[in-house]
């Protein structure tokens, strides 16, 4: 795993191999930054990273200068990890231990940025979940986005809020936006 830009440019992360994650690839990480550069100054964000992993995507902001970002996992190796790195990198996450969606029931802080990736394999009612709870819960700030990574076998149109979706190789990012009614 590669940081792509920001104060780690090029910088190779090596995740323990026991950690049960797939993580986002170069290219479609590359991809979602250069849309996220377009609409937003990343070091404004406050950035919710879901289903984190390795990290991956809350390294890539910290190292572009976002300062609030909160990184949750269940996985307790994952958790290490990423505390290991961004204590060795001097980032801002706050990562936690807890179940995403436990997490959401519970948490009222509002983000520019919900980044969710689940496991490829996640039923639609599971994945359907995240959405319904951001938005029932109010959890993005105005100009804010959901995004979810899913496979390109998952398609998740249907789902209220949803806006587009970009693919890249096998994985896609859907977007989901509050109505403006």
């Amino acid at each position: 795993m590669r940081i792509i830009s920001g104060k780690h440019k090029g910088r190779h992360l090596q995740a323990p191999k026991k950690l049960p994650v797939r993580p986002t690839t170069d290219m479609a990480k590359e991809a979602l930054f250069n849309i996220l550069n377009n609409l937003y100054y990343i070091e404004d964000l406050v950035v919710l990273d879901l289903f984190s992993g390795t990290g991956n995507i809350s390294f890539e902001f910290a190292s572009r200068g976002t300062q609030l970002i909160t990184s949750v996992d269940a996985n307790y190796g994952c958790i290490q990890y990423i505390d290991k790195i961004s204590k060795e990198l001097d980032f801002n996450i706050t990562a936690i231990k807890s179940d995403v969606f436990q997490y959401l029931e519970k948490v009222n802080q509002k983000n520019t940025i919900i980044f969710a990736d689940p496991p490829y394999d996640l039923a639609l009612e599971e994945f359907s979940k995240i959405p319904e709870l951001v938005f029932k819960k109010d959890l993005l700030l105005d100009n804010g986005i959901l995004i979810i990574e899913h496979s390109k076998h998952t398609d998740l149109s249907s789902l209220e809020n949803f806006t587009n979706q970009r693919k890249y190789g096998g994985s896609v990012f859907s977007f989901f936006e509050q109505n403006s009614d």
